[in-house]
């Protein structure tokens, strides 16, 4: 369960960084007074690309310990009908 509880939680930073990359690319458009996608997109690249890797390296390490935790309670489970 422990493996599986620490999977979640990264899953879980993984969507807290991907939400604060455009959460911060709206509070820096907040004074413009027309919105379009082409200038939000704009923003979004003035945020940058880190928050989307560190995001996206937070995911698969979320699922890598959701699948690692998942492998372990099947082997023990096997273990446990085989003896």
């Amino acid at each position: 369960m422990k493996r599986r509880g620490t999977g979640v939680a990264f899953i879980a930073i993984a969507a807290f960084l991907i939400s604060t990359k455009y959460i911060s690319a709206a509070i820096f458009g907040s004074g413009v007074v027309s919105w379009d996608e082409q200038l939000f997109n704009r923003m979004l690249e003035y945020v940058g690309s880190l928050l989307s890797t560190l995001s996206l390296l937070s995911l698969i390490i979320g699922i890598g310990y959701i699948i690692w935790g998942e492998y372990d309670e099947f082997n023990t489970k096997k273990k446990n009908i085989d003896r």
